[in-house]
């Protein structure tokens, strides 16, 4: 573990990375932004720095040469709900959904963009401020008063069905956060249509035609290929 930079307001950062040009990357794009950051080279040095410094975000890789990530994401998960994004090379649609299911927040493919980065810990450190939902959520057009049970569009009430509400307070309250399809129809069916995603994605359609301005072209609800779906 090696601190970067001081200071005790500033949002701790950890890296578990067994690649010293990753890590080194890494801390070149992030040392001008205002974090403290700190690194773990394996699995289990990763969850004892996580025990020691109690980050408010993690980057971790999958593929580390003691423990594999999505071992860590599942430790980790069994004490703390600290983010985590994984930055991995691994690119199949099973990875990607083995590491959401089992905890984690996003998922970057390397090599990924520093301004994508970026904008995913952004994302990652506002939703784990928020401790409990702000009542109404707005996002462009959008508006939806989570007390009330109201949506409107462009100032316009929009009616929805009990579970097609269901389904977008699911993803405000993980807003930005990508949600797995087995995850979903857990939450809004129950455990017993697991293997149905061809609900998920005919009330997803639906839910889109009433509230986005082109639903061919989603500006909210956008879909992980294969994956599941983000409320952006």
């Amino acid at each position: 573990m090696t601190p970067e930079t001081a200071g005790d307001n500033l949002p701790r950062i950890l890296i578990i990375d067994d690649e010293v040009a990753i890590r080194r990357f890494l801390r070149t794009v992030l040392s001008s932004e205002e974090f403290s950051l700190h690194e773990a080279e394996h699995g289990h040095a990763g969850l004892s720095v996580t025990a020691t410094i109690r980050p408010d975000l993690i980057l971790l890789d999958l593929g580390l040469p003691d423990l594999d990530g999505i071992e860590v994401i599942k430790r980790i998960r069994e004490w703390s709900q600290v983010p985590i994004i994984v930055l991995s090379v691994r690119e199949r649609e099973e990875d990607k959904i083995a590491a959401l299911d089992a905890g984690a927040d996003d998922y970057l493919t390397k090599p990924f963009g520093v301004g994508e980065l970026l904008a995913r810990m952004r994302a990652s450190l506002r939703r784990a401020r928020q401790l409990t939902p702000e009542p109404t959520f707005v996002r462009d057009d959008l508006e939806v008063n989570l007390e009330l049970r109201r949506v409107l569009v462009k100032g316009l009430e929009v009616q929805l069905t009990p579970t097609e509400y269901d389904l977008l307070k699911l993803l405000i309250s993980q807003a930005g956060k990508v949600l797995t399809h087995r995850h979903i129809l857990n939450k809004i069916w129950g455990p017993s249509h697991l293997e149905q995603p061809h609900v998920l994605r005919v009330n997803i359609s639906n839910l889109r035609r009433k509230i986005e301005p082109d639903p061919a072209q989603p500006r909210y609800i956008t879909t992980e290929p294969g994956v599941g779906y983000r409320l952006v």
